[in-house]
C-alpha cells in the first residue's frame, strides 16, 4: 500500500547535532596522524635498508685479513741466490705505522681528505648537510662528503658505483671499522692499502716508485704531493701528470697551513720545493725473458692459493747478464751482412737447473721466447740422437762406414757440396757432419728406432714413426727440449727435466711449492753414454766444432738446417750444457750461417764465462771400455763446417764427381761398417736401458752393405701404405721431395 503522511501522529524526536571541533585541534590530528604516518613509512623504509643493503653488505673480517683483503696480486722474483731480481704486478712496500713518520706526512693526508677527522664519527653529518647545500645550490655534485673511514671501506670492500646502495653500505662499514679500530689504526690501515697510480700500493711503495726512498723520509713538499694522488691516482700519477699533480699539492699545503699544521716559512719552503722522480724503471732487461716464463709457471704450480708470491727461480744472475749481452751484440754485430735478425740461448745445470735464459735479442721488441716457443729444425745437431741409437746397438767410434750416394726412393740425400770422403769411421763422420753415414745410420737401425730414442731421452715431439729425413734433423725442436735431450749424455745416461723456478712461497713464507731433487731417470747404459761423449768430443777437438774449443773437455755437435735457415751449436762440459740458436723467425734463410759460426762463437763465448771459475776436470762418470782399443788417430786435422748443401742445383758437375768417385770406391774391398746384431742370435745387446719399442727388429746389413749401393729394400719406394708406415713412411717434404737436402 502506498504510504502516506499522517497529519494527526506527531514526527519522532530529532536528535541533538554534536558540537563542532575548532579549526585548530582539527589541524592538529591531522598532523598527529600524517605524523604517525610518515614515521611508519620510515619504520617501513628503515626495514627495508636495513634487511636489503645492510644485510647484503660485505662482512667484517679479522683486523689481521684487513691488511691483505682484494689485494691486486704481485710476484717478486728471487735468483737462485735469494737476492730479488724483479716485481711484477702490484708494488707494495713496508707497512707503515704513524709513529715512524714525520708528523707532517698523516696530516697532508687528512688535510687533503678528512680535516675533522679526529672530530666526527665514521659519519660526518655536518659535512653531509654542507656537501648537500652546495651541491643543491650548484645543481651538480660539486662536493662530497665521504670520511676518511668511509673511503677506506669502499676500497676495501666496495666499489665506485654511485647508488643509494652503495652509500648505505659504505656508511655502514664505516661504522664497523671505527668499532673494530682505533682512529690511528683506521689512518694507518689507510695509508697502507691506498692505490697512488703507477702499480703502487700503500704510502711506502708510492714512495719508493715516484722518489725512490722510504716514505719516512718524505720531505713535507713530496707529502703533499703523494696526498693529492688517492682523488685520481691513474690521472694524477706524477709519471702521467706531474704539473696537475704539484699543484693539488700545493692547495693541500695551504689547507695545512690553514689549520695551523704547518707555519709559514714550512708553506713557503715547500711551496719552493719541485720533488725529483726517481729514475725511470728500466724495464726488466736482462731478465725479461726469464720472468715471463717464470711468472706463468708460477701462477699454475700456485693454483692460486696466495695473491701475492715469491718465486724462487734457478737463474745465475751473472750468468744471465753474460748470456744477454752476448747473443745481443754477436747477432747485432754479424746482423746487417749475415741476414740474422735473432738467437736464443738457454744454460743448464747437471741436475737440469736453468742458469740463463735469452729468448730473443730484444724482449721490449720482441717478447717471444724462442727458447721454449720456438720450434725450429735442428738439422745435424740431431745427429746426436741417430749415433746414440746406433751406439746403443753395438756401434763404436773404430766402426768404418762408407760416405757416399745412397737413395731412399726419389730422394737423394747429399753432402755439401756433393763430395764424398769414403770410408770413415764414425768418430769422423760425426765430426765432419757427414749426411750420408747419419742416413745409412737411421737406414739401418730403423727411423723409428731413432725416434724412439731421441723420445726416450725428452724429445716428445719426434713422431713414433718418422720418414728416413730423422736422419738429418728434420723434426721440430725447442731448444730446451734439445737440451734436456743432450743433457742425458752429459749426465752418463741419467735424465732430468729442465726446470726454471725451485720454490714458489706466500709473502708470509708459506711454502706453497718446490722443486723435488731426485736421481735422474735412467735411460742410456753409461757405457754407451761414455761412447757418445767420446764422439762429440771429436767434434770440438777436429770437426765442425772446432771454433767452440775452450781449452778443457767440452763435448758438443753443430747444426744448420735447408737453405741456412737455422744454425744451432749444442755442447756441455761437466758442469754445464748450453744450447745457441741463430736464425730468423720467418724462416728467411740467412746468408750461409752455419753452426760452427755464430753459434759457436756464442757458445765459446759464454762457456769462457761459465767455467772460468770452475777446475779443469772432465767426465767423473766415464765408464772403462770392457776391452779399451787403441786410440784413434785421425789423420785428416782439417776443420770442417757442417752446412747444407747447394739448394739451386741438383746433380750438377758435384753430383758427377760424386758418382765418378763412388764408382772408384766400389772396387774397394773394404771390410765396411759390422752388423749390429749377432745373426746367430739377433737380439740388441743386453742393457737396462733398452729401447722403449718391443715391436721387430729392423734387418740386419749385410757385409759392407753399403759400399755398392743402399741396402736392400731402400731402393724403390714403399708400395703401400702399410710398407710406408713400416719404414716410417715420408713425412716431412725432405722424404718426398728429391732436391731436398741438408
Amino acid at each position: 500500500m502506498p504510504l502516506t503522511f499522517d497529519p494527526v501522529k506527531s514526527a519522532p524526536p530529532v536528535a541533538p547535532k554534536p558540537e563542532r571541533l575548532g579549526v585548530g585541534w582539527r589541524i592538529a590530528l591531522v598532523s598527529l596522524v600524517a605524523l604517525v604516518s610518515l614515521v611508519g613509512a620510515a619504520a617501513v623504509t628503515a626495514g627495508v635498508i636495513i634487511n636489503g643493503y645492510i644485510a647484503s653488505a660485505p662482512p667484517m673480517p679479522s683486523r689481521e685479513a684487513l691488511w691483505t683483503l682484494r689485494r691486486s696480486p704481485g710476484m717478486t722474483f728471487l735468483d737462485r741466490n735469494g737476492t730479488q731480481i724483479a716485481t711484477r704486478g702490484a708494488k707494495y712496500g713496508a707497512a707503515v705505522k704513524l709513529a715512524e713518520l714525520p708528523a707532517y706526512v698523516p696530516k697532508a693526508f687528512l688535510a687533503a681528505e678528512d680535516r675533522r677527522f679526529y672530530q666526527h664519527g665514521p659519519v660526518d653529518v655536518a659535512a653531509i648537510a654542507r656537501a648537500a647545500w652546495t651541491n643543491f645550490r650548484a645543481h651538480r655534485s660539486a662536493q662530497g662528503a665521504s670520511t676518511l673511514t668511509q673511503q677506506l671501506a669502499r676500497t676495501l670492500f666496495l666499489t665506485r658505483d654511485p647508488s643509494l646502495k652503495r652509500k648505505v653500505q659504505e656508511a655502514y662499514l664505516a661504522w664497523e671499522l671505527e668499532q673494530a679500530m682505533s682512529k690511528d689504526e683506521v689512518l694507518e690501515l689507510y695509508l697502507n692499502r691506498t692505490y697512488f697510480g703507477d702499480g703502487a700500493y700503500g704510502l711506502d711503495a708510492a714512495s719508493l716508485t715516484y722518489f725512490g726512498k722510504p716514505a719516512s723520509q718524505l720531505t713535507l713538499a713530496e707529502a703533499a704531493t703523494l696526498a693529492g694522488l688517492p682523488n685520481a691516482p691513474s690521472r694524477l700519477a706524477l709519471t702521467n701528470d706531474m704539473p696537475d699533480a704539484l699543484a693539488r699539492g700545493h692547495r693541500i699545503l695551504e689547507t695545512m697551513r690553514a689549520e695551523r699544521w704547518i707555519d709559514d716559512g714550512a708553506l713557503t719552503a715547500a711551496l719552493a720545493e719541485v720533488p725529483t722522480l726517481a729514475p725511470a724503471h728500466a724495464g726488466e732487461g736482462d731478465e725479461a725473458y726469464v720472468l715471463d716464463q717464470a711468472a706463468a709457471q708460477a701462477a699454475q704450480l700456485a693454483g692460486g692459493a696466495a695473491p701475492d708470491l715469491v718465486v724462487r727461480t734457478t737463474i745465475d744472475p751473472a750468468l744471465q747478464t753474460a748470456a744477454t749481452n752476448i747473443v745481443r751484440d754477436v747477432v747485432l754485430r754479424e746482423g746487417s751482412h749475415r741476414a740474422v735478425s735473432q738467437g736464443a740461448l738457454v744454460s743448464l745445470a747437471p741436475d737440469g737447473a736453468i742458469l740463463a735464459m735469452v729468448g730473443g735479442v730484444d724482449h721490449d721488441k720482441s717478447p717471444f721466447n724462442r727458447v721454449v716457443q720456438a720450434r725450429r729444425q735442428p738439422g745435424s745437431a740431431f745427429k746426436a740422437f741417430v749415433y746414440g741409437a746406433a751406439v746403443e746397438r753395438g756401434a763404436t767410434a773404430r766402426d768404418v762406414w762408407e760416405d757416399a750416394p745412397i737413395s731412399y726412393g726419389d730422394w737423394n740425400p747429399e753432402n755439401y757440396g756433393g763430395g764424398y770422403a769414403g770410408k770413415v769411421t764414425l768418430q769422423e763422420a760425426l765430426a765432419r757432419s757427414l749426411n750420408t753415414v747419419s742416413v745409412r745410420l737411421t737406414l739401418s737401425v730403423g727411423p723409428a728406432s731413432v725416434a724412439d730414442f731421441a723420445r726416450r731421452l725428452g724429445l716428445s715431439d719426434i713422431p713414433a714413426n718418422p720418414g728416413p729425413s730423422i736422419a738429418l734433423g728434420a723434426y721440430e725442436v725447442s731448444p730446451l727440449e734439445l737440451a734436456g735431450g743432450y743433457q742425458v749424455f752429459q749426465d752418463g745416461g741419467g735424465r732430468t727435466t729442465p726446470y726454471l723456478i725451485s720454490e714458489v712461497r706466500s709473502t708470509r713464507g708459506d711454502v706453497l711449492w718446490s722443486h723435488e731433487q731426485s736421481a735422474p731417470t735412467p735411460v742410456l747404459d753409461p757405457l754407451y753414454a761414455t761412447r757418445m761423449v767420446g764422439l762429440l768430443k771429436g767434434v770440438i777437438q777436429f770437426g765442425t766444432g772446432v771454433p767452440a774449443n775452450i781449452g778443457r773437455p767440452a763435448a758438443g755437435k753443430t747444426g744448420t738446417s735447408q737453405n741456412w735457415r737455422d744454425a744451432w751449436f749444442a755442447g756441455f762440459t761437466p758442469d754445464v750444457l748450453t744450447v745457441v740458436w741463430v736464425g730468423n723467425d720467418d724462416g728467411a734463410p740467412m746468408a750461409h750461417v752455419t753452426g760452427g759460426q755464430l753459434p759457436a762463437e756464442i757458445w765459446k763465448k759464454f762457456m769462457l764465462v761459465a767455467e772460468k771459475k770452475l777446475p779443469v776436470r772432465d767426465f767423473p762418470w766415464l765408464v772403462p771400455e770392457p776391452n779399451p782399443p787403441a786410440p784413434i788417430t785421425v789423420v785428416d786435422q782439417t776443420p770442417y763446417e757442417d752446412q747444407p748443401p747447394d739448394m739451386e742445383g741438383d746433380s750438377g758437375a758435384a753430383g758427377a764427381m760424386a758418382a765418378a768417385d763412388a764408382d772408384d770406391q766400389n772396387d774397394d774391398d773394404a771390410t765396411g761398417p759390422p752388423a749390429y746384431y749377432d745373426p746367430r742370435n739377433r737380439q740388441p745387446p743386453s742393457s737396462p736401458y733398452g729401447r722403449e719399442d718391443e715391436g721387430p727388429l729392423p734387418p740386419i746389413p749385410p757385409p759392407n752393405p753399403y759400399l755398392r749401393g743402399p741396402p736392400p729394400g731402400y731402393d724403390d719406394p714403399p708400395d703401400d701404405a702399410s710398407q710406408q708406415k713400416a719404414q716410417g713412411g715420408p713425412q716431412m717434404p725432405a722424404d718426398a721431395d728429391p732436391h731436398y737436402r741438408y
